[in-house]
């Protein structure tokens, strides 16, 4: 190598090098940015008592309360009303001209286990294989989620996030999203089993769980994949009946996760979209003997009779769809929670099963005020019914004594997107209300701000 050569390389080095080091200290610049661009500060439980005055509060329950006090203590609500007595020391915000509405849940959600579509290392909803019972959503949880903060800022305060895949997929678990880990935010890990009811057709099956890949002729019939369930829960139940009866057996993690479930503890959700589905769905349900809730119900209107009959109620996972057949009419979707409501069947609004979509579930329920649904039934099916269809309504739901203090301040129905949602608590946590959206906001703002200083100067 010639002296020449070996000065240019010497010079390309050291061009990488300072590269290199010019990479380094702008990455390094960038990362608080980043950092406090997806972690939202997490807030310590409530350790004094708090008062909200003057509000209009809207329990859902049992009516509206004009010029209202709630009184939050240790993370519940302990009194509400027009004459609450304040105890000493307590924190007195002032909420005149504000509404308190319960938090928003989300029957329908993979805010914890989905982050990026296009990184499938982000996301952890589908499990391998179709019986996978033992399955906890919340175990999967990465509590540092962006969809967290946004999906709070929405008034969405509790999840029910849910796995996919398979004919079960698993538990769905009642995150409050509020904490600094899964364990934190876990309200109850195994809140209902999830059953993807076989497709008799599957060029129109539309849910996340349940997709089957391949050639046709690969996959097993209707028949046959309603037979594959039935065994499987027979295999389940005697597994109970043998551990009930003090007999020897293996243990076997899939039918000991399915106890609860013949024990009446917790329900099933089945997901099932079309008339015949409902219906062969609701008959195994009575032969098995534990109650059920319906997810999907695109065809929920054409069985509303046996719905009533039997009690059942429906988790609707889009308002804002378009129709899924070409003789339907464009308000297919829209107008079909004002359709149930008028035929009696009991049902909630989801946003959409996507963790992108859980921000959306307030809009979700406005459509259906637009389309006829009254609007404190639209509150109900984003509050208090799904509350009350997945055993959750002894804790949220509602604004009442006893529950716990998990309910958003805003300038209006928080079904409106013309409302501010201004602050939030969970469990008497006052929130950090930061987001992503929020901060690209702010910053893409200081952009223009400083833009326009430089015209100016």
């Amino acid at each position: 190598m010639t002296t020449t050569q070996r000065g240019t390389m010497k010079r390309t080095w050291s061009q990488a090098a300072r590269m290199a080091g010019v990479a380094a200290a702008v990455l390094w610049a960038l990362v608080p940015a980043t950092i406090g661009a997806q972690v939202r500060m997490t807030v310590p439980p409530q350790s004094e008592p708090v008062a909200l005055q003057g509000a209009t509060i809207h329990t859902v329950t049992s009516g509206v309360i004009e010029n209202g006090t709630i009184l939050l203590e240790n993370g519940l609500i302990t009194a509400i009303g027009t004459d609450v007595d304040i105890p000493a020391g307590a924190r007195v915000v002032d909420a005149t001209g504000k509404h308190i509405y319960p938090g928003l849940i989300d029957a329908f959600s993979t805010v914890g286990i989905a982050e990026i579509g296009a990184v499938d290392v982000s996301n952890d909803i589908n499990e391998i294989g179709d019986f996978n019972p033992n399955v906890r959503a919340d175990i999967a949880v990465n509590a540092e989620s962006r969809h967290i903060g946004t999906t709070r800022s929405a008034g969405v305060l509790t999840t029910l996030t849910t796995p996919g895949g398979g004919l079960v997929s698993g538990m769905s678990s009642a995150l409050a999203l509020e904490g600094w880990s899964w364990e934190e935010m876990s309200m109850q890990s195994a809140a209902a089993l999830n059953v993807n009811w076989p497709n008799p057709n599957p060029r129109r099956f539309r849910g996340f769980g349940g997709f089957r890949f391949g050639p046709q002729e690969d996959r097993p019939s209707y028949e046959e994949q309603v037979q594959q369930l039935k065994d499987f829960f027979g295999e389940a139940r005697a597994y109970r009946d043998a551990v009930a009866a003090g007999a020897e057996v293996r243990s076997d993690s899939r039918y000991a996760a399915m106890i609860p479930v013949f024990d009446g503890e917790i329900p099933v959700v089945v997901a099932a979209d079309g008339a015949a589905q409902i219906n062969d769905a609701i008959t195994w349900a009575q032969e098995e003997g534990f109650r059920i809730v319906i997810r999907g119900g695109q065809d929920a209107i054409h069985v509303a009779d046996r719905l009533v009959a039997e009690d059942i109620p429906v988790i609707l996972t889009s308002t804002m769809a378009a129709p899924g057949r070409q003789y339907e009419g464009y308000d297919g979707a829209y107008s079909m929670p004002a359709r149930l409501h008028e035929a009696g069947v009991r049902f909630a609004i989801s946003g959409g099963s996507g963790a992108l979509y859980s921000n959306r579930l307030p809009f979700e329920a406005g459509v259906a005020v637009a389309f006829g649904l009254p609007e404190e039934e639209a509150l109900k099916a984003v509050t208090i019914n799904p509350a009350q269809f997945l055993g959750l309504d002894d804790r949220i739901g509602s604004l009442e004594p006893g529950k716990q203090a998990t309910f958003l301040i805003t300038t209006g129905t928080p079904l409106d997107m013309t409302s501010d949602i201004e602050q939030a608590y969970i469990q008497g946590r006052e929130l950090d209300m930061t987001d992503i959206q929020k901060f690209f906001f702010e910053k893409y703002m200081e952009k223009v701000r400083q833009q326009m200083r430089r015209v100016i100067s």
